[in-house]
């Protein structure tokens, strides 16, 4: 099994929407930290399992952006992390780092 992982940190800013009374239905923003892992048997016609530089163009459309514009779900971090995680060939797990101590992941 084949393994590579990116790690990257995009700035953006989104507004939840929660069921109950939060500062985080304001408007604000995060530098997320996103880890993203794929897996595989077997490598590419180039030997690789995914090209670093299609995770990096996949996590980049959210640097600087209203991330509510992009994901078309509430963008949680669990929510951004599965979002980035259907995009990307042979993805087995993605982690979004909202904050020091708080971190979502997707894995499948």
């Amino acid at each position: 099994m084949y393994t590579v992982t990116k790690r990257l940190e995009v700035s953006g800013a989104h507004c939840l929407t929660l069921p109950y009374e939060s500062k985080c239905t304001n408007l604000h923003g995060h530098n997320w930290i996103i880890e993203v892992t794929c897996k595989s048997m077997e490598l590419n016609e180039a030997g690789m399992v995914v090209d670093f530089a299609l995770i990096k163009s996949v996590v980049e459309q959210l640097d600087h952006k209203f991330i509510n514009d992009i994901i078309k779900v509430n963008p949680t971090a669990e929510n951004i992390a599965k979002w980035i995680h259907d995009q990307i060939p042979h993805c087995k797990k993605v982690s979004v780092q909202e904050s020091e101590g708080n971190i979502a992941t997707y894995e499948d």
